[in-house]
């Protein structure tokens, strides 16, 4: 059996007429697949009771693209079986098809070819193929040892709680889809993590992981590598300063903004109010748990989720979203066009014009396909416009939050959520890199038209 997975394996990733981001968006694809086959057993669900394959394939999407929305509630409609289906698939949609892929290679004993080395590359946003698998080892350890470490702070909380068995259960699961920045959960009725608002032993646990699986390996292994702040690449000083601003900032918003209204953060008490804040400034950045009822949050509020949610975390992590460096790009080639630099700045260095030109492709991209999911929502679910907004920003940003209209769905809704959440998790610009290169595969740049000027 193991040598038919490597074969088949070996031969998926090595077919020469299927480029490396093709091969990511049908990894993505064949994980999700195989999460619906499972999900649709008879013994996948509490009830015995085979699901209907729309409800299976929503759920494996969102488990794969780590983002949480669900139109049926985990802890009680899924079986033990069905939560660790749900659990494998979030943890191989949050390390990435080729991590898991490259695991399994190593515990074969297998060699790991220049091909495959370039798609672990790819997957993982690296610039560089030297120390690709000792890198991939070292996301591996890191994971399993961050998510340990959090389950057992976890499991102070939900052991007392839940006895041993059931809280050792419930803490393991809440580990992995904390720091796969996933937002499932295992409490029940919909409820998320709102019994524990005022928790600071839950909030501060999941914060922390949210916040570095959000931060991407890449960061974490230069952060980990430099001695002092000052020593740290230009990717990661960007990701750090805009993941820092974006916390700081919204922290400050949601509690000015909730602290008058009775249904959220208004009612808790002030060192309550200061963690609510916190959580809701976190988890927004595609993680998908919630303290408060995100659906009697103000107005506000909600347009400042909406922001959060569109940018997310960082590349290379277990995050979504556009990403906090695609964001600072922008941010810092506005910052430069103000300034009157012909070059895009930031930190001492310059962004070379590449960078900055993905970067407003990618926000295009998703703006673009954000407007489409929006108008076509409305065509086909009865829910109001604010509410679907936030429920297509949340599945493009892979978050999970939502106000409450997911189970309501059409099936036509169900499948736009589906396809948006799965381009949110592979990446807009792979997404169409995979689909142009099926049409045209000549090289790029072998001739430069004259310059022209346009009016702006």
């Amino acid at each position: 059996m193991k040598e038919k997975l490597l074969k088949f394996i070996k031969f998926f990733i090595r077919r020469d007429r299927i480029k490396p981001p093709q091969i990511l968006v049908l990894g993505f694809g064949l994980t999700i697949g195989i999460g619906t086959l499972l999900l649709s057993l008879p013994n996948a669900t509490a009830s015995g009771v085979s699901p209907g394959i729309l409800t299976a394939l929503f759920t494996a999407t969102s488990a794969a693209c780590v983002t949480g929305l669900v139109v049926v509630d985990t802890a009680t409609y899924w079986s033990g079986f069905g939560h660790g289906v749900i659990l494998f698939l979030i943890q191989v949609g949050g390390l990435g098809f080729m991590t898991m892929t490259t695991l399994i290679f190593l515990i074969a004993g297998k060699r790991i070819t220049i091909k495959e080395r370039i798609l672990i590359k790819d997957s993982l946003s690296s610039n560089t193929l030297e120390g690709v698998v000792k890198f991939v080892i070292y996301i591996l350890v890191f994971t399993f040892a961050v998510e340990a470490v959090g389950a057992l702070l976890l499991s102070v909380r939900f052991i007392p709680e839940y006895g041993f068995s059931e809280g050792i259960k419930l803490s393991l699961f809440h580990a992995i889809s904390a720091f796969c920045n996933a937002g499932f959960d295992l409490i029940g009725d919909f409820k998320s993590l709102t019994p524990y608002v005022e928790d600071p032993v839950v909030n501060f646990t999941i914060m922390t992981l949210i916040i570095l699986g959000g931060l991407g390996f890449a960061v974490i292994n230069n952060l980990l590598k430099a001695k002092s702040l000052k020593k740290i690449n230009l990717h990661s000083k960007v990701v750090l300063s805009i993941s820092a601003a974006l916390i700081v900032f919204a922290s400050v918003a949601f509690f000015i903004l909730e602290s008058g209204n009775t249904n959220t953060v208004g009612a808790l008490t002030w060192p309550g109010k200061i963690i609510a804040s916190l959580f809701m400034a976190v988890t927004p950045r595609t993680a998908g748990f919630n303290t408060l009822d995100t659906a009697s949050l103000t107005n506000g509020t909600l347009i400042l989720v909406m922001m959060l949610m569109f940018i997310g975390g960082s590349p290379g992590s277990t995050a979504g979203g556009v990403k906090t460096s695609t964001f600072g790009v922008v941010l810092f080639s506005v910052i430069s066009i103000l300034k009157g630099r012909k070059e895009t700045e930031a930190f001492g260095r310059t962004i070379v014009s590449d960078v900055v030109k993905r970067a407003i492709a990618i926000i295009f991209i998703g703006i673009f396909l954000l407007i489409v999911d929006i108008v076509l929502l409305t065509i086909t679910e009865s829910a109001s416009l604010t509410e679907i907004m936030f429920e297509a920003i949340s599945a493009f940003g892979t978050v999970g939050l939502s106000m409450g209209i997911t189970p309501d769905l059409t099936p036509v809704g169900r499948i736009i959520i589906i396809i948006t959440m799965f381009v949110g998790r592979v990446g807009p610009l792979t997404m169409a890199f995979a689909i142009g290169e099926v049409q045209s595969t000549h090289e790029s740049g072998r001739y430069k038209y004259p310059e022209g000027k346009i009016l702006v």
